[in-house]
C-alpha cells in the first residue's frame, strides 16, 4: 500500500508539473467559456485552458465535435442549449488520447451517438478511465459520411500520425472541419512530441491540404486574442508542415558540419519560429525527439494502421 501510495504521489507530482509548464509556455488561452461563430450555423466552443470543439446547427439536429472530458463536455452542451433546443444527436471523437476522448457520457446521457474509429475504439477499451468510453458508433476503414439532409459530415481517417484512429472532419457545404492536435497555429511541437510518427503526420497535413475546407476549427490554438476565434487555415496546416521541415533540416545541418549529436539539439535555432509559443521552452525537445525518429527509425508503428 506504501510504495502504491508513493507511485500515485510521484505521478500526481508529475501531471502538476506538466500542467504547469503547459500553463507557462501557453500564454493566449481564453480563461472562461466562449462560444464564435466560424462559419453559417457552425461555432467553435473553448471551455478555457485551450480546448476547443466544434458544433454545427442543422435543419433538424445538431453535431458536436470532439468531447475532450466531463466538464468541457457539461459546458459544451450548455452552450448548444444557449442556441437551440435541436436534439443533439452525434459527438464526433477524434482519436484515443484520454485528454480528447473524455466526456462522451454526458452526450450518450443526452442521447447523442459517441463515433470513433475502430482504433481508437480499441485502445479506450483496453486502457479503462471512468470519465472515458469507447464511441457507441465505431467505424473503420478510411473514409465515411454521415448525410444529415442539409449538411454531410465527411469522416476522413488518414492512417497513422498521432495516437490511434485519428479522424480530421469536413462538412464540406459549410467548407468548415475539426483538426484535432495535428495543427496547433503559432505553437512549436508540443514538449517531447508524444505519441506521434513525425514522418507520417508530414505526410498527413499534405493530405489535409487536399481536403474540401476553407477554415477549421483546431483543438488548440495559440494564435493571440480575436484571431483564435477565427479558426485555422491551410495558412496554418502549411506552417505546421514547413517547421517540421525546418527542423529536421537544420538538424541534419548541424550533423554534416560534425557537431557532436548531444550537443546539435541545444545548438539549435530557428530565429523564423522565436515568436511561437513554445520555443524557449520546448524547442530543445522537439529536436531530441526529431533525432531519435532519424537514428532509431520511425515510431510508434502499428501494422495495418494506414
Amino acid at each position: 500500500m506504501f510504495r502504491v501510495s508513493k507511485m500515485l504521489l510521484a505521478f500526481s507530482l508529475l501531471l502538476l508539473t506538466l500542467a504547469g509548464g503547459v500553463a507557462a509556455a501557453s500564454e493566449n488561452h481564453v480563461p472562461t467559456d466562449q462560444v464564435y461563430k466560424i462559419g453559417e450555423d457552425v461555432f467553435g466552443f473553448t471551455s478555457g485552458g485551450g480546448t476547443h470543439s466544434m458544433f454545427v446547427i442543422g435543419e433538424k439536429n445538431v453535431v458536436v465535435f470532439e468531447t475532450f472530458n466531463p466538464d468541457h463536455s457539461k459546458k459544451l452542451i450548455r452552450a448548444v442549449r444557449s442556441f437551440t433546443d435541436k436534439k443533439i444527436t452525434h459527438a464526433f471523437q477524434t482519436h484515443n488520447h484520454w485528454d480528447h476522448a473524455g466526456g462522451g457520457q454526458s452526450f450518450l446521457d443526452e442521447g447523442a451517438e459517441t463515433v470513433m474509429h475502430e482504433l481508437a475504439a480499441q485502445w479506450v477499451a483496453a486502457h479503462p478511465r471512468p470519465d472515458t468510453v469507447a464511441g457507441s458508433t465505431i467505424w473503420s476503414g478510411s473514409r465515411k459520411d454521415y448525410d444529415f439532409g442539409d449538411f454531410t459530415v465527411e469522416m476522413h481517417y488518414l492512417g497513422l500520425n498521432h495516437g490511434l484512429g485519428m479522424t480530421v472532419f469536413v462538412v464540406p457545404e459549410k467548407k468548415v472541419a475539426f483538426i484535432a492536435d495535428l495543427v496547433t497555429p503559432n505553437r512549436v511541437m508540443f514538449t517531447v512530441v508524444p505519441d506521434f510518427n513525425i514522418g507520417e503526420w508530414e505526410r498527413s497535413l499534405g493530405e489535409i491540404l487536399a481536403l474540401d475546407f476553407e477554415v477549421a476549427v483546431c483543438s488548440h490554438t495559440e494564435l493571440p486574442g480575436e484571431a483564435a476565434f477565427k479558426g485555422c487555415t491551410k495558412q496554418h496546416v502549411s506552417e505546421e508542415r514547413q517547421y517540421i521541415r525546418d527542423l529536421r533540416g537544420a538538424i541534419i545541418a548541424k550533423f554534416e558540419k560534425g557537431t557532436g549529436f548531444y550537443e546539435i539539439a541545444e545548438k539549435i535555432a530557428l530565429p523564423q519560429y522565436a515568436h511561437w509559443v513554445g520555443y524557449d521552452k520546448w524547442l530543445e525537445m522537439n529536436a531530441y525527439r526529431l533525432m531519435l525518429d532519424l537514428y532509431m527509425g520511425p515510431f510508434p508503428w502499428v501494422h495495418n494502421a494506414n
